[in-house]
């Protein structure tokens, strides 16, 4: 408690000092958002303000998807279409059924967005932010009004992860009706079904937004059914004209059978083949948050906002290598127990943000601080015994786990931004984040003779200073030159310090990454018919944690340093519009973004091996990054009707740190190979108040996956989806 009354203290300061200032009067920041998008064309990636919601973002690379204007197959929440225009995402496929998304950028692993801080209309709904950052669970993008991405450079705002930030702002009320309507209703192949109803509006003072939201299939793989079911309510009181009051509150909860991974060769045979029919996975999900802003004067604004992530993991499965049959055992005259695990997890914290405007040198200068308080639990018990059986069933036949834990994290921020506006044109953003992590943890990982194996590392506490300056200069009305560097920090996982198997071994002495991101570019719009940012970016990530052999046993430790560094584009442009001045007769957008990383190992930590040129990491390729990915697009709009062509390009990738060409027998590590997929969507609006839409994903057919996992969903290799078709229907009243 000495810590908070510390930071507080500190902000008050802050606050004091600003105050005592002789301030003019400037424009005043209205509750609703601020959004000052120049929007060309209606399928425009675009891009936040200087200054949204308390929170600057001027100088900061970052990109806004608007969900209603583009064509994509939101049903099942298809990555690769809605991140089509964001350059340089690299997206996991695992299932098809969109459940969770997996994304990265710059290198990072894509694996449950784990690298990013993940959020909902601004509170976190990853599992646990530092301790099992992995977002199991993801909205359905129906009801989703836009996504926000900051790269690296959100880290001073939001937290230190190297991805930045991935935030979910959800639909709201229609603020001219006391009450509207909106459904959806969409069919596809091998029994998708896919349900999305919402009704929202405003009354007087209150506005308010819900949804409920089914989907289900039998998969396009054998044993890959799944059923999701959420809810969602919003609802917002605006005690006046510069106060307002908002919470909401999301249920989640789905089962989903994992078909497991796939050998190469059984890949090559038929992609669709699967040899585990009892694996299941169940996740429930329960995400909160209340938030308060109150227009203080015209130059000041606070907004505070308390959330909580109540949520569990489960899965029950026979979890062998792909190579090893789940087969009937004749001695016990039954299938093999499977494994059970499961994971609690109970989080919940703060933020509070104050926005401060004054005059200084003929310019409104503003300065954004904030606190942050974060408490998170998690409960993990693994390696249970299980049921014979082929349901979904989480009983365990011993009550002793195998793993029992239970790890808890506090963590205490303080940041602060200031946007400096030297003339006209140039601004430039400094800033800084004070952290406090505690990390602690209790129970064991394993049992040897009936012994209890203790976890080893009990407690870690770090405290951290994140600096940061971005920059921006005009060039233009539209048109803009940034550029940015943060410093970015990831403390070492529960999962990293969990073993994967009986036989790991963890370094006691495992370190926290840290780092930093550099990028810039130009970017911005010309003549409502051209949007682009073309820039580049630089990436140092140390101390990464990685499993090397030694003394004949798998061994986790920080195994060394990578960079990655390259190109990030994007470009689209209108080329009726160019044309013809107007839209009289639509516009046909054509759109490429395309991204070239180079990222590998530039350190290694291994003394054990490190004068073995044959074995060093240093020269290797980072795990999962492809050098080039490219997308390409064609969208033709003419009034109510939008049709669009997409086409993926991504190159080949290796799978682990010792770049392995070849596929091992359990098909975990191996390279994957190139693979380019194309897609079609059609939208009709009809009758004012109605729409179909349709399309084709995988349009070719193609044969291909996107990655290797170790566990769960798999182990081995995962196939994406072959061709599927949807079609929907849907109304707005």
């Amino acid at each position: 408690m000495k810590r908070i009354f510390s930071i507080i203290l500190l902000v008050q300061i802050f606050i004091s000092e600003i105050k005592s200032q002789n301030i003019d009067s400037v424009k005043t920041y209205n509750l609703k958002e601020i959004e000052l998008y120049v929007k060309p064309t209606k399928n425009e990636i675009e891009r936040l303000p200087e200054i949204q919601n308390g929170i600057i973002f001027s100088g900061k690379k970052n990109e806004v998807i608007k969900l209603g204007n583009i064509d994509a197959d939101l049903s099942i929440n298809n990555s690769r279409q809605v991140f089509g225009k964001v350059p340089g995402v690299t997206v996991w496929e695992n299932d098809g059924s969109g459940i969770q998304v997996g994304i990265a950028t710059r290198g990072l692993s894509p694996n449950r967005s784990w690298e990013f801080n993940t959020r909902q209309n601004g509170a976190d709904i990853s599992a646990e932010v530092f301790g099992y950052p992995e977002a199991y669970y993801t909205p359905p993008l129906e009801a989703v009004e836009r996504i926000e991405i900051v790269r690296g450079a959100g880290a001073l705002q939001y937290g230190p992860q190297f991805g930045g930030l991935l935030n979910y702002v959800m639909k709201k009320g229609d603020p001219n009706k006391p009450i509207s309507f909106e459904s959806q209703q969409t069919i596809g192949g091998y029994g998708l079904f896919n349900s999305y109803n919402g009704i929202g509006g405003t009354y007087k003072k209150v506005s308010y937004y819900a949804y409920m939201h089914h989907r289900s299939a039998d998969g396009w793989r054998k044993n890959n059914n799944y059923e999701i079911n959420s809810g969602y309510a919003s609802i917002t009181y605006s005690i006046s004209s510069k106060m307002r009051l908002s919470a909401d509150y999301t249920r989640m909860g789905y089962n989903s059978k994992q078909p497991g991974g796939l050998t190469d060769i059984q890949f090559e045979k038929d992609s669709r083949e699967s040899s585990r029919n009892r694996n299941w996975m169940n996740v429930p999900w329960n995400v909160a948050s209340i938030t308060f802003d109150y227009n203080i004067s015209e130059n000041s604004y606070l907004t505070a906002k308390f959330f909580g992530v109540v949520a569990e993991r489960n899965s029950v499965g026979f979890v062998a290598p792909v190579n090893v049959a789940d087969t009937f055992n004749n001695t016990i005259k039954s299938y093999n127990p499977r494994q059970v695990d499961r994971d609690s997890y109970k989080n919940y914290g703060g933020e509070v943000r104050y926005l401060q405007s004054y005059q200084m040198f003929g310019q409104k200068q503003s300065i954004s601080i904030g606190l942050r308080v974060y408490k998170g639990e998690l409960g993990r018990r693994q390696l249970g015994r299980g049921t014979t059986g082929f349901d979904l069933d989480l009983n365990v036949t011993n009550p002793t786990w195998g793993r029992d834990l239970t790890f808890y994290t506090d963590n205490y921020s303080v940041f602060a931004e200031h946007l400096f506006k030297i003339g006209k044109r140039l601004s430039i953003t400094p800033g800084a984040r004070y952290e406090i992590i505690d990390n602690r943890g209790e129970g064991y990982y394993r049992i040897t003779a009936g012994n209890e194996n203790k976890i080893t590392t009990e407690s870690r506490g770090r405290q951290l200073l994140l600096l940061g300056t971005g920059l921006e200069f005009k060039t233009s009305e539209h048109t803009n030159v940034y550029a940015n560097f943060t410093q970015n920090y990831r403390p070492v996982t529960f999962s990293e310090l969990t073993p994967s198997g009986t036989t790991d071994v963890i370094d006691p002495n495992l370190k926290d990454a840290f780092g930093y991101n550099i990028d810039g570019g130009f970017r911005g719009t010309i003549k409502n018919f051209i949007s682009f940012d073309i820039g580049g970016f630089y990436l140092l990530y140390n101390n990464r944690i990685g499993t090397i052999t030694q003394n004949g046993a798998p061994f986790r430790t920080n195994i060394g340093a990578s960079l990655s560094k390259g190109l990030e584009s994007y470009l689209e442009v209108d080329i009726l519009g160019l044309i013809t001045g107007n839209g009289k007769f639509g516009h046909l957008n054509l759109y490429a973004s395309y991204s070239y990383i180079d990222a590998e190992y530039t350190r290694w930590d291994n003394p054990a091996i490190v004068n073995d040129p044959q074995k060093t990491l240093v020269g290797k390729k980072v795990e999962y990054v492809p050098q080039q990915t490219q997308r390409y697009g064609v969208t033709y709009i003419y009034k109510t009707i939008s049709a669009t062509f997409q086409l993926n390009h991504i190159d080949a990738v290796y799978t682990d740190a010792l770049n392995t060409e070849k596929p091992n027998a359990t098909a975990i590590i191996g390279k994957i190979p190139a693979y380019t997929i194309m897609d079609a969507s059609i939208t009709c609006g009809f009758m004012k108040n109605y729409n179909i839409k349709a399309g084709v994903n995988n349009l070719a057919n193609v044969n291909y996956f996107t990655r290797r996992a170790g566990g769960y969903p798999g182990p081995g290799l995962m196939p994406g989806n072959g061709r599927t078709v949807f079609f929907s229907i849907g109304a707005k009243f």
